[in-house]
């Protein structure tokens, strides 16, 4: 990518804008007060609250173990004594990249340089209009709805058997509710870890009572005022007091319409999550970069992926042009569903699945992922040391039989 020619003044004059008030943003932030940066950093977030910890509002917001207050990341505080504007319930609306500005619902931000994490928003179900008893789980008021809808409706349907809808299918056992996923792909976790290993994932759904109904969709909602019960697909109903649709998330880009940046499937970064505008950078769900770890252009949207993006974007900003690095994350991913805990790291792009160390029906295993001679991935189910090992192993580049005698030998010891 080329970058227009602007001039950028002394850091300690710099000014810092962060839009998105999700992780990517905070560890952005943080990371540039670690590396001494102290200019102006002001971080633009529609959401009412500080940062939060979105992993918890699966489980354990959802059955009471975690509170609101622990689930908020920083208090007021300690935004105070980092110097970092956090400016609450402002909407970003459009950029600005001439007078370099963001405009917001409340006004407007100057920066000289950007860092765009403004995430990902929740995939609607088509053909349902409004109804009570019908939730998605993305921000923290939505887990607040479905924990406490949880204590009102004993029969709970889960459009969507990917991480989010299994977690929450798992919370909603572990409470005692009657639970049925409706997945329309062949497998649960299909598009995380492929089909063959989402089935090998399934059956933790039947081991706690969970209904898995796969290759099926919802064809209405039925109800007078909220939800009753849904029609599929296959013409069969399930009565039902709550819905939750969990069919995945769409980047939140449409408001750099017109801003001349690139989109496509997320903001369009290089390899430094670089846009080609200079000083405007890309983080977190949001960004779509090529990573030169696996030869692919890729958008993550994990907590790891995440922190480790919003930490490398605060280095390259404070970086002179020639020495910004490239980003090589290796995809790693983890949940926890009925206290198994399931990790993930690398593509599914393979050639062959080997189960290389414990065994499927045992709910304890290791399979690797290779794409020609190269280990490319790594699935876990409770086997968070090997895991670990493998994602060394992918993060490495290595060969497949040279993975595969490490591993051995790592194993012996």
């Amino acid at each position: 990518m080329t970058h227009a020619s602007v001039r950028h003044p002394p850091h300690h004059r710099r000014r810092v804008a962060i839009a998105g008030g999700g992780l990517a943003g905070l560890r952005a932030a943080e990371e540039l007060r670690r590396q001494g940066f102290d200019g102006s950093i002001k971080m633009v977030t529609a959401e009412a609250v500080a940062p939060y910890d979105r992993p918890q509002l699966s489980k354990s917001l959802l059955v009471g173990t975690t509170s609101v207050e622990k689930a908020i990341y920083r208090d007021a505080e300690y935004y105070n004594n980092l110097s970092i504007d956090l400016l609450l319930e402002h909407r970003v609306g459009s950029l600005d990249l001439r007078e370099r500005c963001l405009k917001t619902s409340r006004g407007s931000v100057d920066f000289d340089d950007l860092v765009i994490c403004t995430g990902a928003a929740p995939r609607r179900l088509g053909g349902i209009a409004d109804m009570a008893g019908v939730h998605e789980l993305r921000t923290l008021d939505d887990g607040v709805a479905i924990r406490d809808a949880f204590g009102k409706a004993p029969r709970v349907v889960v459009v969507g058997a990917g991480f989010i809808g299994s977690e929450v299918a798992a919370s909603a056992r572990k409470l005692g509710l009657d639970v049925t996923i409706v997945e329309a792909s062949p497998a649960p976790l299909a598009r995380a870890l492929g089909n063959d290993m989402g089935l090998a994932c399934a059956g933790l759904h039947a081991d706690h009572g969970t209904r898995l109904l796969r290759g099926v969709s919802i064809e209405s909602v039925e109800g007078h005022g909220r939800v009753e019960r849904v029609r599929l697909t296959d013409g069969t109903t399930i009565d039902c007091d709550l819905l939750v649709v969990g069919i995945g998330v769409a980047p939140t880009v449409d408001w750099l319409a017109g801003s001349g940046l690139p989109i496509d499937n997320g903001t369009v970064c290089d390899a430094t999550l670089s846009t080609p505008a200079k000083g405007v950078y890309a983080a977190g769900d949001v960004a779509s970069w090529p990573n030169e770890l696996f030869g692919l252009r890729m958008r993550g949207e994990q907590w790891t992926n995440a922190v480790e993006q919003g930490r490398h974007v605060a280095r390259n900003i404070l970086a002179d042009a020639e020495e910004q690095r490239p980003f090589h994350g290796s995809n790693y991913f983890w949940s926890d569903q009925y206290g198994v805990r399931i990790q993930f790291a690398g593509i599914t792009a393979a050639d062959e699945i080997r189960i290389v160390e414990g065994s499927v029906a045992e709910r304890r295993f290791l399979a690797w992922y290779r794409r020609g001679d190269r280990l490319v991935g790594a699935l876990a189910m409770n086997e968070a040391k090997s895991l670990m090992l493998s994602k060394t192993l992918i993060e490495h580049r290595a060969n497949w039989n040279e993975a595969l005698t490490a591993f051995e030998k790592a194993t012996a010891s």
